[in-house]
């Protein structure tokens, strides 16, 4: 109940939309109900036409004589059927007014107005269902949207290390796949648990006003339907959950596949990843069966169980006509028309319990996400960080990262260094050894577990996270780029950025002529990741990125490592412009690339076990700065 509260807020802000929604459906059951009403004086009209023709030597005659004993004919059974009291007079009054207006004149001008009454009536009941269904899905949609708006808002403000514990496929299916469900969940509650009350409560006062005894029979059986859709839904909601994670499943997959396509053609795996995409369509084939065969099991069971009340009503009805004369034939047709409309929203009504049992499912897994609180966030007493004044201190720093079954793994230990303005410094060691997770430390993607990191004195998680990462760039090794033209990727997230400054930005990064050389320039588009271009191509339009952004401070982390010697030779010359009068974090493993840094911390597993020049390093022969030097040197002869 409290997921469904929760949805409900998301409706919100659109109950003028549902008011008007509301409103339509109320006139649209109305004159449903005149729809099937307007059947008793047709049908009379028919049935008195018939035996004037059928009993008169001058059927002519008969058109010409006035309606006069028809409708007292009408009149006089208006209360008939059983029905007494308050009800009874409404309905005599009713009656009589409808009579007056119907029966004056001849039978041919009777069945006109009755004609142009049933035209009327159901042009404005198809109007209102019309409008009843766009004010609805104005208001479903718009929900929606504010939901799956939330969820993408919300999933940028969680940590790093949320997305390192959750597979990407399944964060898309919850965004995708299980809105929709929860957009049939509140096309339940809003349209089905509005329209079709409001329909059974019309057609059902019109049966009682036909025959209350009637009424009363055709009731018996709705405590044994509502007992078999409760036993169905209890079940459907077992299996909705799994049905989700199922479908989370295949965009796993299929997302892993897109991105990956390279490797698998590289390693000749189509049929592998065939027979892998196979197995989770079909684990959600059986899933969405089974879970069919549960759901669908509820209608054909109320339509059962109605046709069998159907059959003991019209035997007990059809007495009351040809035996006891209780009822009006036209009455009893017209009994029956109201029961027979009063099925459909029963049924309808008898699947709501199964879907908000989906809809429940789905909007857990949706508030799994809203309700998962950002570990890394602005303190209530954060400020703005407008620049660097002396430099950046890590103080004492331990860090660990946590796995999905709690497992801390310590990758930082007691690091200390302190790291002026303007400074070069080159941070290099053997894998694993915590290069990428110290510099991870300054834009906040995670916090220390132990110690701080300082800019100009000041504590990292006493800065505001926005203004402390606009002034810092990043290039990695992984080359981010979107399947957008050359220009937006380079002004990302600036607006309006003058085409003067933009081709400064690719000068600087060495980008310029092959920018040019491209057929459309600036305008070219990259494709997804930037895959139309080189491994250098994409480098030196991430490094054009980072100089237009102009940060004071500027990390580096392996950005030339995967580029051959013509490109390394390019980005370098545009990371060395990029380096220029900013506090520089470097990651490298070619030390030939950072021998002008002007300091080098070497880490081993998560601690600084040296630190120095290029020069000073390698003068201490038996320091793992030489021996890394040494090993890359004899490599690189052989």
């Amino acid at each position: 109940m409290r997921i469904f509260f929760r949805i409900v807020g998301y409706v919100r802000p659109y109950w003028k939309w549902l008011s008007l929604s509301i409103l339509c459906t109320l006139l649209f059951s109305v004159f449903s109900g005149a729809s099937i009403f307007l059947t008793v004086p047709l049908l009379d009209t028919l049935f008195s036409q018939s035996a004037v023709t059928a009993g008169s030597a001058q059927p002519a005659a008969a058109d010409a004589a006035p309606a006069t004993e028809n409708s007292q004919a009408v009149s006089a059974d208006a209360d008939g059927g059983g029905v007494s009291g308050y009800g009874a007079s409404l309905k005599h009054r009713v009656t009589q007014a409808l009579n007056r207006y119907l029966y004056s004149g001849t039978m041919t001008d009777t069945l006109f107005r009755i004609c142009v009454i049933i035209l009327i009536v159901f042009s404005l009941k198809n109007f209102f269902d019309y409008a009843q269904s766009y004010t609805m899905a104005y208001v479903e949609q718009g929900s929606m949207m504010d939901i799956r708006n939330d969820l993408y808002e919300h999933l940028h403000n969680l940590s790093l290390s949320y997305f390192s514990n959750e597979r990407t496929g399944n964060l898309i299916s919850r965004v995708t796949n299980d809105v929709n469900v929860v957009n049939g969940g509140v096309s339940a509650t809003f349209v089905t648990m509005l329209k079709q009350p409001l329909l059974i409560v019309v057609f059902l006062g019109m049966a009682i006003a036909f025959s209350w005894k009637l009424t009363l029979l055709a009731f018996v059986v709705f405590p044994v339907i509502m007992l078999m859709v409760s036993v169905i839904g209890l079940r459907l909601y077992k299996q909705s959950g799994i049905m989700q994670e199922k479908m989370a499943d295949i965009t796993v997959v299929l997302q892993e596949t897109i991105s990956n396509v390279k490797v698998v053609k590289a390693f000749a795996m189509e049929e592998f990843e065939n027979r892998k995409f196979r197995k989770e369509t079909r684990s959600y084939f059986k899933t969405v069966l089974h879970i069919t065969r549960i759901r669908n099991l509820s209608g054909p069971t109320t339509e059962l169980l109605s046709v069998i009340a159907s059959a003991a009503i019209i035997w007990y009805g059809g007495r009351q006509v040809l035996v006891t004369g209780e009822m009006r034939a036209s009455e009893f047709l017209g009994f029956l028309f109201a029961i027979f409309q009063l099925m459909p929203p029963v049924k309808e009504l008898s699947s709501v319990h199964n879907r908000m049992q989906e809809f429940a499912a789905a909007g857990r897994r949706i508030f799994e996400i809203l309700d998962m609180k950002p570990e890394i966030r602005n303190a209530p007493d954060a400020g703005p960080l407008a620049g660097i004044v002396n430099g950046i201190e890590f103080r004492d720093v331990c860090f660990g990262y946590t796995s999905q079954e709690n497992e801390a793994r310590q990758v930082l230990s007691h690091v200390s260094v302190n790291v002026k303005k303007g400074e070069v410094v080159a941070i290099v060691g053997p894998s694993g050894g915590g290069k990428t997770t110290m510099v991870d430390l300054i834009p906040r993607f995670y916090d220390p577990t132990g110690g701080a990191v300082l800019i100009d004195g000041v504590d990292l998680r006493k800065l505001d996270v926005r203004s402390l990462r606009e002034q810092i760039g990043i290039v990695t090794q992984e080359t981010i780029l979107f399947n957008d033209s050359v220009r937006n990727n380079i002004a990302y997230g600036i607006s309006g950025c003058p085409e003067d400054k933009i081709r400064a930005a690719a000068a600087a990064a060495n980008a310029l002529s092959f920018i040019d050389a491209m057929p459309n320039g600036f305008d070219t588009m990259i494709g997804d990741r930037g895959v139309k271009l080189s491994g250098g191509q994409r480098q030196r339009l991430s490094i054009a990125r980072a100089l237009l952004k102009n940060p004071p401070i500027m990390i580096l982390d392996e950005a030339t490592s995967a580029l051959d010697s013509e490109s390394e030779i390019l980005v370098q010359e545009a990371i060395e412009r990029l380096m220029q009068n900013r506090t520089s974090f470097v990651i490298a493993h070619r030390l030939s690339t950072i021998r002008n840094a002007d300091r080098i911390l070497v880490l081993e597993k998560g601690g600084i076990v040296q630190e120095g020049r290029h020069v000073e390093l390698m003068k201490q022969t038996n320091g793992l700065y030489r021996k890394l030097h040494d090993m890359q040197f004899q490599s690189s002869l052989t």
